[in-house]
């Protein structure tokens, strides 16, 4: 019989037109959530090696990655107090750069994304900011929420910080690694104060590329306004139309990434 729903599967990792079996799911549909759900809890609970990704990035350059730790002391109080996610305990390691950007790398609900992502996103920013901007060593922070990227940042003195986070993984997705944006950052910015870059977890979700595109028009922008957040849009990719660079027929095109000006669910 012809399944009328496989077309639109072929589009979308939504689990929909899944058959019945009497008044329930097919098995096979039932361990493929099972196993799916098993997937999101491993990646919730997997521990970052620290040690890798610093020989990840060291070959990126721009130093020799910092290491800083949040207040929650284990895998489970971090999952239960999201407040001592953002605040650093200790942060004496920390150079003061002055640098116009800084790159923090916290693991965040999905380590995995930091394992699989990380390394590959740093090379596209380094190579999308051509030199123009002034980069900061790199910082690895375990058991870390977003904001942890502000005292980060202050300390750094750097204008803008980026936090590569692992994002909450889903019932498709368990490895999406997210950037999140706060122009001068500092202790006591809100939700509002940044802006977001989903989704980034190629092949299947937004590549290095686009994501990196996205993030140096937002820092321009942000430098232009002397702000971030809620104010500041995203013009990179009406600027790709316009140059030729995207070509908005192409099957690919309609992938792009969800731009946010708060932090949901950190």
């Amino acid at each position: 019989m012809d399944d009328a729903w496989a077309v639109l599967r072929n589009t979308t990792p939504a689990r929909i037109g899944l058959g019945r079996a009497g008044n329930s799911l097919p098995t096979r549909r039932v361990l493929e959530f099972n196993a799916a759900h098993a997937a999101a809890r491993d990646a919730v609970h997997e521990p970052l090696d620290v040690d890798c990704l610093t020989e990840q990035i060291s070959n990126v350059g721009h130093g020799v990655p910092v290491r800083v730790h949040s207040r929650a002391a284990s895998r489970d109080e971090y999952l239960r107090r999201p407040d001592l996610g953002r605040i650093p305990a200790d942060l004496s390691a920390l150079p003061t750069t002055g640098a116009d950007i800084g790159i923090v790398l916290a693991d965040g609900l999905s380590p995995r994304a930091l394992t699989e992502h990380a390394a590959g996103m740093v090379v596209a920013l380094v190579r999308e900011f051509n030199g123009r901007y002034r980069v900061a060593p790199p910082v690895i922070a375990t058991q870390a929420r977003v904001g942890i990227g502000d005292h980060i940042g202050q300390v750094l003195g750097v204008t803008t910080v980026l936090v590569l986070i692992g994002e909450r993984p889903g019932l498709s997705v368990a490895d999406s690694l997210g950037i999140y944006l706060t122009h001068l950052p500092a202790p006591g910015r809100t939700d509002a104060d940044r802006n977001c870059i989903s989704n980034i977890h190629p092949p299947d979700g937004l590549d290095y590329h686009t994501a990196a595109v996205t993030v140096a028009a937002l820092v321009a922008g942000a430098r232009k306004l002397s702000r971030s957040g809620v104010t500041l849009k995203d013009t990179s990719r009406t600027e790709l139309v316009a140059g030729g660079a995207l070509n908005v027929e192409s099957p690919g095109a309609g992938r792009w990434p969800a731009i946010v000006s708060r932090v949901p669910h950190r």
